[in-house]
């Protein structure tokens, strides 16, 4: 097992048929360089306290959490009472419905985690629900109470174990119209289309996520290992130009750019300017 401790603990439900699974995340919370707000003189980190106006800090114990359903009214609700609510799909996954794998958008996707039986004796039933949905093409989907929250959970097979993500509902989403109304309605030209979709043909390969490196990520911790090593004195960074937005004075050929792209990058060569031809000397 899985050196983390798992987020979660319950069973996957499918019917009658009820397994132990344990919920692990499938990202890194350390991946990336995390930063603290420190005081400059001291170079101490600054602490965050709870304030109320008029009063000031305050103990832990005298916070309660509250909903504000007018403007400056709240319903106060304690940790117990929240605690309280019964929800089944704090300890049950159910799989209560079944889709193709290609039918839920992309955009509802949100993070994943990984889904494994907890003991042996879970193993074979988990073999099958997993085999089933791989044989099947299909996703399942259900709910799951955690951390305060019920989510809307998708599951497919992945290896030898099963993929969990959370889903967004569909009210957490926003509609696209206004953000695309501006775009023309209109189709591609095309001689271009043609021309780029040779160019994506020729680019496309089979998905290797260890290709893309977080460059940004990369040149942070080079900046932090320079400082280190100069011993927190300032150091200088050259700053790259930003490029400007194109105008439509700048905007190169849209074909001859595409082109270009399919040759693999070459600029055609630029034509020389026609020579003059010398003047005729007269005849003395």
């Amino acid at each position: 097992m899985p050196a983390s401790r798992p987020i979660w603990k319950g069973q996957l439900r499918l019917s009658l048929v009820s397994i132990a699974v344990e919920l692990y995340t499938a990202t890194k919370a350390n991946a990336k360089p995390s930063f603290r707000q420190i005081h400059e003189p001291s170079g101490k980190p600054i602490h965050y306290e709870k304030v109320v106006d008029g009063i000031g800090p305050v103990d832990k114990d005298e916070i309660m959490k509250g909903f504000e359903y007018e403007k400056g009214d709240y319903v106060l609700l304690t940790d117990k009472e929240i605690d309280a609510v019964k929800l089944e799909t704090r300890k049950t996954l159910e799989l209560t419905q079944f889709v193709d794998s290609q039918e839920i958008d992309p955009l509802y996707f949100d993070k994943p985690y990984y889904l494994v039986p907890s003991d042996d004796l879970a193993d074979d039933a988990f073999v099958v629900i997993r085999d089933a949905l791989r044989q099947s093409n299909k996703i399942g989907l259900g709910q799951l109470a955690l951390r305060g929250k019920e989510y809307l959970v998708a599951i497919k097979p992945a290896g030898k174990g099963l993929l969990l993500e959370t889903l967004h509902y569909e009210t957490e989403l926003r509609n696209a119209d206004p953000y695309f109304s501006d775009i023309p309605a209109k189709k591609a030209d095309p001689d271009l289309l043609e021309v780029a979709t040779a160019l994506i043909d020729k680019k496309t390969g089979k998905f290797d996520a260890g290709v893309f490196k977080d460059h940004y990520q990369s040149a942070l911790r080079e900046l932090i290992a320079r400082k280190l090593k100069s011993k927190g004195k300032k150091i200088s960074t050259k700053e790259e130009p930003v490029e400007s937005a194109p105008t439509k004075s700048n905007v190169v050929d849209l074909m001859s750019a595409l082109k270009s792209s399919l040759e693999g990058g070459k600029k055609a060569p630029a034509k020389k300017p026609a020579t003059k031809a010398a003047p005729r000397k007269k005849a003395s």
